[in-house]
């Protein structure tokens, strides 16, 4: 891949010309008078990408992991949250008050024994639903830090171009000159005077030109 973008006039449309040339890491990136041509050998995918010129908004330095496993970490805490908190503040004894279903002496004539002390079993279990909760929070909570952790790990600093209407395209791992890169791309994609993030700064540029 380095040799095609040592060869890159090969790539270029008639009356295009290259303007500029920018390494970072292991990729190189070429500006043309019509287009961005992104050569990623290191990156996953395509080694080889290219976006209009106009397209490209922004160059910026982003950082990003596997969301899914993020949203996954912050729901599974989230119901941790709220199972811990409800077995703190709500004392489920208290608000069932003393029952006592087994205590009578007459369940056993009426043939119900059965029956109320599964009832019983239930009310016992409901006494202790404030515990219950308190520890199914805990684990939850517990059970959470795995998949952040899983997305910590994931996360990742790239040079990105930004692409208006598409996906940001990763260029390169955050390179050590990354402020130094990020001037010369920019400077070599926008239109001179026109901030990075302008939605109109074509446009713009173009009608200067007209007029």
């Amino acid at each position: 891949m380095a040799d095609w973008s040592d060869r890159v006039e090969e790539l270029l449309y008639e009356g295009e010309d290259v303007t500029e040339r920018v390494s970072a890491g292991d990729a190189h990136v070429v500006v043309t008078t019509h287009r961005v041509l992104a050569f990623t050998p290191a990156m996953e995918g395509e080694n080889f990408r290219q976006v209009e010129r106009p397209n490209v908004t922004d160059v910026a330095v982003k950082s990003g992991g596997e969301a899914r496993f993020l949203m996954m970490g912050l729901r599974t805490g989230l119901f941790g949250i709220v199972f811990l908190a409800v077995g703190l503040l709500v004392d489920f004894g208290a608000l069932m008050g003393d029952i006592d279903l087994t205590d009578t002496g007459s369940t056993g004539q009426l043939g119900i024994g059965g029956i109320l002390g599964m009832v019983q079993g239930m009310i016992s279990i409901i006494y202790s639903l404030d515990d219950y909760m308190r520890m199914l929070g805990a684990l939850l909570l517990l059970a959470a830090l795995v998949p952040t952790a899983v997305y910590l790990y994931s996360r990742e600093t790239h040079l990105v171009l930004t692409v208006a209407g598409g996906e940001d395209l990763p260029i390169a791992s955050s390179p050590a000159d990354a402020e130094e890169t990020l001037a010369r791309l920019r400077e070599a994609i926008l239109p001179e005077g026109i901030p990075a993030g302008s939605e109109s700064r074509w446009s713009i540029d173009l009608l200067d030109r007209l007029g």
